[in-house]
């Protein structure tokens, strides 16, 4: 089999997986629902009348089942989704869509065929992939690492630590942090409608520009970074802060002048301030005797105005 007609099987098996996980993404606001009106059971029952409590018990019952069910229904089609890329030859691959064929309700059995119809016809699914008969672009690492929180078992579990690993593994990669390119490759996805593959690209970004913000010479491109964490609204930019705020270095700045990252390390401060963690603060603890005394400063005066324990964001922490 040549790379073009891999080309349109891969697309075609990448379309049904994305339709099977919007299946079970469906699915999962009955979940989410389920779990909203159980909770609210859980609060009501400590304050109800005893003649009301049997009613309420009796649904909290009920719901619980139906969440069970609706998690194994949810199960389901995920491993669906991720069957498709275990099966060991096309023949394998060919049976199993065959069974799905069977398996899924009438809305899902179009994509099913069209996949079949890849795998049986690749030159018709690159006709239709490609309209005037031009050859789709490769796919590139950032492009891999989405397609994957789009389809993989584990990167769609509800535990973030693969995705963390992943999108570790992906800055770390020789010169990808460097590859502008990648960058708006990996931050474009963060508005793509998975939420998986939402979160996967907010990970990513965080590694790379962290990478940046902390290793990079070019202290102004360093920097950039540490503006562009700035609006991520997602908890894994506080070590990076943290990290960034503890290690003053020097480098190059305006070209070739010789700097420091203190601009870096206040940017990086003020929204520990914000995140208002613990780890914030006790990071803000270690800094009130820092080289740079706009810093200590700054660092003694947030834990003078707010002294208890820092539990929380401050206000909305950005984008």
């Amino acid at each position: 089999m040549g790379d073009r007609e891999i080309i349109v099987i891969s697309s075609g098996l990448r379309q049904l997986q994305d339709a099977l996980n919007r299946k079970a993404d469906s699915i999962q606001h009955s979940f989410i629902a389920i779990s909203a009106r159980l909770a609210e059971i859980e609060r009501e029952l400590p304050r109800v009348y005893d003649d009301e409590r049997p009613a309420l018990t009796a649904e909290q019952e009920t719901l619980r089942s139906r969440q069970a069910e609706v998690a194994n229904e949810i199960n389901m089609w995920r491993e669906r989704a991720f069957a498709i890329t275990q099966q060991r030859s096309e023949q394998a691959l060919r049976a199993y869509l065959r069974s799905l064929l069977d398996a899924v309700d009438e809305t899902l059995q179009p994509d099913v065929e069209r996949a079949l119809n890849y795998i049986d016809a690749p030159d018709a699914g690159m006709a239709a992939l490609t309209p005037g008969g031009a050859m789709t672009k490769p796919i590139t690492p950032a492009g891999r690492l989405i397609q994957r929180a789009r389809a993989e078992h584990d990167l769609r579990s509800a535990e973030p630590a693969p995705r963390q690993r992943a999108a570790v593994e992906f800055a770390n990669r020789p010169g990808m942090a460097q590859d502008e390119a990648a960058i708006a490759e990996i931050e474009a996805a963060l508005n793509d409608p998975d939420p998986m593959a939402r979160e996967m690209a907010a990970l990513a970004a965080i590694q790379l520009h962290r990478f940046r913000a902390t290793r990079m010479a070019d202290l102004d491109a360093a920097h950039e970074s540490v503006l562009r964490l700035t609006r991520f609204n997602h908890p894994a930019v506080v070590p990076v802060f943290i990290e960034v705020l503890e290690h003053p270095r020097t480098g190059f700045v305006n070209g070739d002048e010789e700097g420091n990252n203190d601009r870096s390390r206040m940017a990086a401060l003020t929204r520990l301030v914000e995140w208002h963690t613990a780890d914030a603060q006790n990071a803000l603890k270690g800094r009130q005797f820092d080289r740079d005394p706009q810093i200590a400063r700054v660092a003694a005066r947030a834990l003078e105005l707010f002294p208890g324990e820092w539990a929380g964001p401050l206000k909305g922490t950005g984008n």
